[in-house]
């Protein structure tokens, strides 16, 4: 059976910006550990995820805004 899964609208705007700063927070963070001499850390890149998608939610990034009340909804 084929099933073709389409995102649209409010949702795929969200995961397009959590991809885009996924990879920005891992590139600054792999920066980090290559000019600064920090430890790399798994948990310092989610923990940066996450602070700079509530930061993206408060300027006014709605499809961040969306997903991250659809998320609170299910934990």
């Amino acid at each position: 059976m084929d099933v073709d899964t389409k995102v649209d609208g409010l949702v795929k705007k969200g995961l397009d910006s959590i991809f885009i700063l996924g990879a920005w927070t891992i590139w600054k963070h792999r920066n980090r550990c290559v000019f600064d001499g920090i430890t790399p850390s798994v948990s310092c890149v989610i923990l940066g995820i996450r602070e700079e998608l509530h930061q993206w939610s408060f300027a006014g990034a709605r499809g961040v805004s969306h997903l991250l009340a659809l998320g609170s909804h299910v934990a």
